[in-house]
C-alpha cells in the first residue's frame, strides 16, 4: 500500500512538472518579493518592475503586456546578470511597496545597478515600446577614441568622463562601463585602448580623468585616485563630478528637478552669455555651498524658457536674470548686478526662508509697512506671479487610487 501510494506521489509530481514546462509558468516577469528582491537589484544590470496590484483594473491590463515584453527582453538579453523584467504584488509586499514610495498602481520603476533611476517610466505602454525602452537603456553609453588628438574635439558645453585603459575586457573597464550606464545622462564618456592611450597612463594601471564643461565653469580637470575595481568608490566619485551643484534645467529634466521638492534660484540667461553662467556658478560654489539640501541651483536659456519670463514681465531683452520659483510663485531679484555683492544671493534666499519675499509681494516694502496714523489709506495687496515649474511636475492625475482611499 506503501508503495503505491509513492508511485502515485511520483506520478502527479512528474504530471506537474509536465505542466509547468508546457505552460511556462516560469516564463514573463519575475515575480519579486523581500526574499528575493535585493539578491535580484544586486545581481542585475538593469531591473524594470512593474508595482501592481491584482484590484486594481489598469494593472490587469498591463500585466499580459508586461509579461510579454519580459518574454521578449529575456530573449534578445539571456544572459545572466544583464536584464530582468519583474513584478511586485503590492498588497501582499507592503514593505516594498512603501521602500519605493509606490502611491499609484501600476507604477514602472526602473534600477540600475542597484540604484533607481531619477525618472519613473511613463512611455507608451506596449510590448514594442518596453522592448526599445530596455534596448536603449542597455546601450554601451561610451564612446572610444582612437587617437589622443580626437579628444580636442569634446563639447566644452559639456562634463566629460575619460578612461585610460590596456585592452577591454580589464574588470577594470567592466566597473567603468556600470558607472558611465548609470550616469549618461548627467556625463559624456569617452575611453581609449592600447598604444594610442599608452602614453597617459602606466602599463596595467588605467586611469579615470573628469574634464568639465569649460565654456561654462572655472573648474579643472580632477583625476581619479580611489579603487579602480571598487564600483561604489568610482561611482560615487563620477557622480560628485557629473552632477555640479549648479545644473542646467532643460524641458528633458525639468521634470526630475521639480520631483526632488526644492525651491529653484535660477540664473535666466542669453544663450550665448557664457560669461554670467560662469560668475554664477563660481558664487553660488563659494557663497551658497551650504544651501545644497534647501535649494536647487539652476541656470536656464531664457529662449527656452519664455514663458517663465512672460510670466515675470520680462523678455530676452532683459537678460540676464535671477529669480527664485518657490512651486507656488515666483520672485524676481531686484538687480542681478547684485549677485556679485559678497552675501547679496544669501539674503534673498533667506528672505524667501522667513517669508519675507511673500509678505513684501503682498504689503509692499516692510520698511514702509508703518501705517500713517493720519491717512485713511489702506495698503492694498499685491499677489506675486505664479510658479510656472511646478506645471512641468509630473501629472498628478493617477491610474488609480490606493485601496484605502476608495
Amino acid at each position: 500500500m506503501h508503495e503505491i501510494y509513492r508511485r502515485t506521489l511520483l506520478i502527479l509530481h512528474t504530471l506537474l512538472v509536465l505542466c509547468i514546462t508546457i505552460h511556462g509558468v516560469d516564463s514573463g516577469a519575475v515575480q519579486l518579493t523581500s526574499d528575493n528582491l535585493d539578491m535580484t537589484l544586486a545581481s542585475n544590470e538593469l531591473v524594470f518592475i512593474n508595482f501592481y496590484a491584482e484590484w486594481c483594473r489598469f494593472s490587469n491590463i498591463l500585466q499580459p503586456i508586461f509579461d510579454e515584453a519580459a518574454d521578449a527582453v529575456h530573449k534578445e538579453f539571456p544572459d545572466a546578470g544583464k536584464v530582468v523584467m519583474g513584478k511586485v504584488d503590492c498588497d501582499k509586499e507592503g514593505s516594498v511597496a512603501t521602500r519605493f514610495h509606490i502611491t499609484k498602481y501600476p507604477t514602472l520603476k526602473v534600477i540600475r545597478n542597484g540604484q533607481p533611476l531619477k525618472r519613473e517610466y511613463r512611455g507608451q505602454r506596449s510590448v514594442e515600446a518596453f522592448s526599445e525602452y530596455v534596448r536603449k537603456q542597455m546601450e554601451d553609453p561610451i564612446l572610444e577614441f582612437k587617437t589622443l588628438k580626437d579628444l580636442e574635439h569634446l563639447d566644452s558645453k559639456k562634463r566629460s568622463v575619460i578612461g585610460y585603459f590596456d585592452r577591454r575586457d580589464m574588470p577594470e573597464y567592466n566597473i567603468f562601463r556600470r558607472v558611465a550606464t548609470n550616469l549618461k545622462e548627467d556625463c559624456q564618456f569617452h575611453v581609449g585602448f592600447g598604444d594610442s592611450v599608452s602614453q597617459m597612463h602606466p602599463p596595467g594601471h588605467p586611469i579615470i580623468v573628469f574634464r568639465p564643461d569649460v565654456a561654462l565653469s572655472n573648474e579643472n580637470d580632477e583625476t581619479f585616485t580611489g579603487k579602480m575595481n571598487n564600483f561604489d568608490e568610482m561611482n560615487v566619485w563620477v557622480q560628485e563630478k557629473c552632477v555640479p551643484l549648479v545644473r542646467e534645467i532643460t524641458f528633458e529634466n525639468a521634470e526630475e528637478l521639480t520631483e526632488e521638492g526644492l525651491p529653484f534660484l535660477i540664473l535666466f540667461h542669453a544663450t550665448d552669455d557664457t560669461n554670467t553662467i560662469k560668475d554664477f556658478k563660481t558664487i553660488v560654489e563659494t557663497q551658497l555651498i551650504t544651501e545644497k539640501q534647501n535649494v536647487n541651483f539652476l541656470v536656464a536659456d531664457g529662449k527656452r524658457f519664455a514663458h517663465p519670463l512672460h510670466h515675470l514681465g520680462k523678455s530676452q531683452s532683459d537678460l540676464p536674470l535671477i529669480a527664485i520659483d518657490s512651486f507656488r510663485h515666483m520672485y524676481l531679484f531686484d538687480n542681478v548686478k547684485d549677485m556679485y555683492i559678497p552675501g547679496k544671493l544669501k539674503e534673498f534666499l533667506n528672505d524667501l526662508y522667513s517669508g519675507k519675499l511673500h509678505r513684501e509681494f503682498h504689503y509692499g516694502p516692510e520698511k514702509d509697512t508703518t501705517p500713517d496714523v493720519a491717512s485713511n489709506e489702506i495698503k492694498k495687496s499685491t499677489q506675486p506671479p505664479e510658479s510656472t515649474f511646478k506645471n512641468l511636475a509630473p501629472s498628478k492625475n493617477r491610474y488609480t487610487l490606493l485601496r484605502d482611499e476608495l
